[in-house]
């Protein structure tokens, strides 16, 4: 079993992470850090103590995180794809338990720490945590066993703007310090995300099932839906957040290929693009595996089969 802790701005596609991650029987989840994203960091840290008790997972300690990027302006939140409170609009009782004192960075230095070489941290909000992290204590790069990012788009346009993805844009200083640290990343982006689906006709399955979870996550990702149809997306959601937990469960869900990558920060945040030089002698030495095949079908039937 997969000791982790899973780093989240607790959206929809971060819930669904989150239940995925609970349910499988391959993963031991040792924290939930929460940060700035899709919501406020207070926002997600309410949501993942409410998401964490609806899929029974209440006692996981849930430690909040960064509030705002290192240099740059907090932007706005993600309403048109999460809604007002980052779960499409769907209330779920007030969480029962409290988040945790100890702040996101220093739970996540304490637990690689403690547990050299076996801590798999799974980012799928803003990189600000992480890159907290290391510049506290830059000896957990060779102490943590991977990172696996659900960020970037190397090879394919993105989502918040033409050329840069959601999360890489909500703090592209604190991606650009991740990568150029030396630690172990696998990126798992838009590049094969965006080939994941989530349909309409599983959120039927899920209405037919008839559970408290299932009709949350069905009303939840017909919100998430209804957006990405908005923006020319018909076919159903991406499940983004799933797909990097699904990589470490399975990474052969994926072929990842060693590039050097690095985020634009010459300008604004919407230039924050991953540059992957893909040449067979690339100027610098590859720092970071970046997934540009997946076995959706596959993987989508994981997900399905442990997602509730």
């Amino acid at each position: 079993m997969k000791k982790v802790i899973i780093d989240v701005d607790t959206g929809i596609d971060d819930a669904m992470a989150l239940s995925y991650a609970v349910h499988s029987p391959d993963l031991e989840i040792c924290g939930v850090t929460t940060t700035f994203g899709n919501i406020t960091v207070e926002e997600a840290t309410r949501n993942t103590l409410q998401v964490l008790e609806l899929v029974g997972a209440g006692e996981i300690p849930v430690y909040p995180g960064a509030s705002k990027p290192l240099v740059r302006e907090l932007k706005e939140k993600a309403k048109l794809f999460h809604g007002d409170n980052g779960l499409g609009n769907v209330e779920l009782p007030l969480p029962s338990a409290a988040p945790q004192v100890m702040r996101a960075a220093e739970f996540m230095i304490a637990t690689i720490k403690e547990h050299p070489q076996k801590i798999t941290l799974i980012t799928v909000g803003s990189m600000t945590n992480l890159a907290l992290a290391i510049m506290a204590a830059p000896e957990i790069v060779s102490l943590v066993e991977r990172v696996v990012v659900m960020g970037g788009a190397v090879t394919v346009p993105g989502n918040r703007t033409p050329v840069a993805e959601a999360n890489i844009c909500a703090d592209p200083e604190a991606a650009s310090y991740v990568f150029q640290s030396g630690i172990p990343i696998t990126l798992v982006g838009l590049d094969v995300t965006m080939q994941t689906l989530l349909t309409r006709e599983h959120l039927q399955q899920w209405r037919e099932s008839d559970t408290k979870i299932s009709h949350f996550f069905a009303d939840m990702c017909e919100v998430y839906m209804d957006a990405y149809a908005k923006v020319g997306n018909v076919l159903g959601c991406g499940l983004h957040d799933p797909l990097a937990v699904g990589v470490v469960i399975d990474p052969s869900f994926v072929t990842a290929y060693p590039m050097h990558v690095q985020v634009d920060t010459s300008g604004s945040a919407s230039d924050a693009r991953t540059i992957g030089d893909r040449r067979e002698q690339p100027a610098s030495a590859p720092n970071v595996d970046v997934c540009l095949e997946v076995d959706h079908e596959r993987f989508v039937e994981h997900f399905l089969k442990y997602v509730m």
